[in-house]
């Protein structure tokens, strides 16, 4: 819908960007000229919609105002499908997105879907009506298992079969030869957003906990965020200033340099979807450490392909920690070859893309 409001790093990720049509670029004028359209065009359509927009905005925790904008942006997107003769609509994340799409169906759209990726979504399902937008919706896709019971909380029980699993995937050719696994001084790895849910602070309480023991334990903390001073007084408080490093944030390809000098991801979130990063490590065969949340346990198996551990609590992610240093590396590369081959299995991008655009098949037949 909008521009992103951070710098895109990654050369990949700047690329989709040049691709990308963002409807809040057409201007605040543009968007009052397709509304009026849309209203000229099917003035009850228009009125149910509004009507919708304004339920939507009762309940939400942006308003109403906020739901009259984005039924302006639905009929920018309602007019763009037909010009383009875009036969169905989908949508990521069950928030602003979603409601714009749901809106442009009313409106006289196509069908449309949605992913639900969490863990916001589930934060505030009633004020989203996620319910509503999987009982208007052709389907609603979420990424693990633990998703899907979420929305069934919400939707009609009539809706349940328009629940689809489809994982996020990893490419495969990108992990095709993972750096071996260091045999040395432990050194971890962290990634994520530097932000409270993330749960960087307990890592660097564990981190505390351990350095007097392990004296050449190393952590890197690839990211960045809102969190980063208080992270950084954590760190001088501690004196682990020679233990952690802030890394910023990295393209992929120092993502992957940071990892293959890694023995272990690890994951100290106190909520997720199902962690890419989670994925990506396991597709370098590093073992991981996580916490017990969300989809995780789906797809890390504690003494396989690594830990899992209660979310907030420092002193179990630093005994995970401890048994992680302890574990033999022909046993740590074992465990990572076991989540490197899960996670191929479960999450190939082109075997789940295939799933999705099944999905989208049936969904614009059965329109």
């Amino acid at each position: 819908m909008r521009r992103p409001n951070v710098s895109l790093v990654d050369p990949g990720d700047q690329q989709e960007q040049a691709r990308t049509s963002y409807v809040l670029d057409a201007g605040g004028v543009y968007l009052a000229g397709a509304l009026l359209r849309a209203a000229g065009r099917a003035p009850r359509r228009m009125v149910s919609a509004l009507h919708m927009a304004w339920r939507l905005g009762g309940r939400s925790q942006v308003g109403r105002l906020r739901h009259l904008i984005y039924l302006a942006e639905a009929a920018y997107v309602a007019e763009y499908a037909m010009k383009q003769g875009i036969e169905h609509l989908h949508a990521h994340f069950g928030t602003n997105a979603t409601t714009v799409a749901l809106l442009a169906h009313e409106l006289g759209a196509p069908s449309y879907s949605f992913t639900t990726h969490g863990p916001e979504e589930f934060d505030a399902p009633q004020t989203l009506s996620l319910g509503e937008k999987v009982d208007h919706a052709a389907f609603a896709v979420t990424i693990s298992s633990f998703g899907r019971s979420q929305l069934s909380r919400w939707a009609a029980f009539g809706s349940w079969d328009r629940l689809k699993v489809v994982h996020c995937g990893i490419e495969p050719a990108r992990f095709a030869d993972p750096a071996p696994l260091p045999d040395g001084p432990l050194r971890i790895a962290a990634i994520g957003r530097f932000v409270e849910q993330k749960g960087q602070m307990v890592l660097i309480q564990a981190m505390a906990r351990l350095v007097a023991d392990h004296p050449d334990l190393h952590l890197a903390l690839i990211g960045d965020g809102e969190m980063r001073p208080d992270l950084e007084a954590a760190i001088a408080a501690h004196g682990l200033d020679s233990h952690v490093t802030l890394t910023g944030w990295l393209a992929e390809a120092e993502v992957r340099t940071e990892l293959a000098r890694a023995q272990a991801l690890v994951m100290p979130s106190f909520a997720e979807g199902l962690p890419m990063v989670v994925m990506e490590a396991m597709a370098t065969a590093r073992p991981v450490i996580a916490t017990y949340i969300a989809g995780t346990p789906e797809l890390v198996i504690p003494g396989e392909t690594g830990w899992l551990v209660p979310a907030g609590d420092p002193e179990i992610l630093a005994q995970a920690i401890r048994d992680l240093a302890a574990t033999p590396h022909t046993t740590l590369m074992a465990m990572g070859q076991a989540g490197r081959t899960r996670v191929l299995e479960r999450h190939d991008s082109d075997i789940e893309a295939a799933k999705l655009a099944d999905h989208f098949r049936a969904a614009i037949e059965n329109h």
